[in-house]
């Protein structure tokens, strides 16, 4: 490892020739395979297969061995709002739609500077965590999206961008969908920046706007990202206003097919299952999100049976990967496995899948990442098995989901190099970034009309003692 980090960090990054990567054990969709080594070059994964065969068919490589590490592919967050980050601390003990209390108003405060950081401050939190790939769902801070694709540039994540298109019968022209098609063109042919569209809530846009960002995604290959059937409330509006629920209203107006990336979608019914396995539409399952935020746990284990399309989101909760895989399992047992005496609730594999190469299907890159093998994007993680926690190891995946977190991740790679190594960003100062992010994260917060519900510890603990 000594070695790696050598010929890896002398080099400006991109520089490095190709690699011969030799660990213990490369994860590939069937499983962990031992004795299985990876090529890794022009930011590309362009071989993967038994070292031996590897070694003797590149002999100018000189091998590259890991003892004690699983090559895995990176973990993908497929619902982040990466100019959140300032504020993730204000969602705890929060009631539902926080959006309109604290997110909205908080990125109202951001200037260029503030929201740039804030970008990279949750890229940063989010390669910490094995993410490799992030879904950002748009912001409302007025500032140009490519301020959020530049943080993302920096700080060497993947990043999925969204731009919002909302509008309403009073302003609905032909502006918002030329911006659209604009946004979808500007991002072609960058190596990590992927253009999307989104719309906060399918209320937040004219039925036009949520049929022409569905027709220019599905021409560009790429997503429209929407909040869907979210909140209660959401839902309830949407009944009152068209008689229809929210995503059976995108159904009707024909805003439903494989380019809709449903964010959440906690709040089902069996027919709306059917339309989303029918239509070929993806979800982000964000579990995290509804423990923190009282939102409903979206039937992901039912989702899995149905063969719908989903990834695991953090909503901007908390950037670990790993973590996040646990929290989905977890979810799945209590809301759904413990009354019915489903003791495997999807097994470790499904939330790994889904983290990884399910992810990257439903945040439209699945041609691209999420999977070790030959052509796609070398975006990978080296994971340290030697610890107490993986070191006696009898189900692998299930034992990355149920107890793996970030410490065990020696190194994130996307797109072939090396972005973080123990928990540290290379080629650019991390603490330098962090200090920042503190120093304006206090001004933007002190100066944005929040609205909380719940008092902070320190203040609850003192009203319940005077009681």
């Amino acid at each position: 490892m000594n070695q790696l980090i050598h010929d890896l960090r002398r080099e400006p990054l991109g520089a490095c020739g190709p690699l011969l990567l030799v660990p213990d054990a490369v994860l590939l969709p069937e499983g962990p395979a031992a004795g299985t080594a990876v090529v890794v070059a022009d930011g590309a994964f362009r071989a993967v297969g038994p070292a031996e065969e590897l070694e003797r068919t590149h002999p100018r490589l000189d091998p590259l061995r890991l003892p004690g590490h699983l090559l895995m592919p990176g973990f993908v967050d497929a619902h982040h709002h990466l100019t959140q980050s300032f504020g993730s601390a204000l969602a705890y003990g929060e009631p539902s739609e926080i959006f309109r209390r604290v997110w909205v108003p908080l990125e109202g405060a951001l200037d260029e500077e503030s929201a740039y950081t804030a970008a990279k401050l949750a890229a940063l939190e989010a390669l910490r965590g094995g993410f490799t790939t992030v879904a950002d769902a748009g912001n409302r801070t007025g500032v140009d999206v490519d301020v959020v694709a530049s943080a993302a540039r920096d700080a060497g994540i993947r990043c999925v961008l969204g731009l919002v298109c909302d509008d309403d019968a009073a302003t609905q022209d032909r502006s918002v969908l030329d911006e659209a098609a604009g946004h979808l063109a500007r991002y072609e042919g960058d190596p990590l920046v992927h253009a999307s569209l989104a719309v906060s809530i399918p209320e937040a846009a004219t039925e036009a706007t949520l049929r022409g960002t569905a027709r220019l995604a599905a021409e560009a290959g790429a997503t429209v990202q929407i909040h869907v059937n979210e909140h209660l409330a959401g839902v309830e509006r949407s009944l009152v206003r068209h008689g229809l629920r929210p995503l059976e209203h995108l159904h009707r107006i024909g805003a439903l097919g494989p380019q809709l990336l449903a964010a959440h979608a906690t709040l089902l019914t069996p027919r709306e299952l059917t339309l989303l396995a029918d239509t070929g539409a993806a979800v982000s399952y964000n579990p995290v999100a509804s423990a923190w935020k009282g939102n409903a746990v979206a039937p992901a284990t039912a989702m899995a049976e149905r063969g719908i399309r989903f990834g695991l989101g953090t909503d901007g909760t908390r950037g670990d990967g790993f973590r996040l895989a646990d929290a989905a399992e977890f979810a799945q047992r209590i809301a759904y496995g413990l009354a019915t005496g489903d003791s495997s609730c999807g097994a470790g594999w499904t939330w790994l899948e889904h983290a990884t190469r399910g992810g990257a299907d439903a945040v439209g890159l699945g041609a691209r990442t999420g999977t070790v093998a030959a052509g796609l994007a070398a975006d990978f993680l080296l994971v340290d098995v030697t610890n107490p926690e993986l070191a006696l190891s009898w189900d692998l995946p299930w034992e990355l989901v149920r107890r793996g977190n970030r410490d065990q991740i020696t190194a994130v790679f996307v797109a072939g190099r090396m972005r973080l190594w123990r928990g540290m960003p290379t080629g650019w100062d991390g603490p330098a970034l962090v200090r920042r992010a503190a120093e304006l994260a206090q001004a933007a917060v002190e100066g944005a009309p929040i609205t909380r519900v719940h008092p902070t510890s320190t203040a609850a603990r003192a009203r319940d003692t005077t009681r």
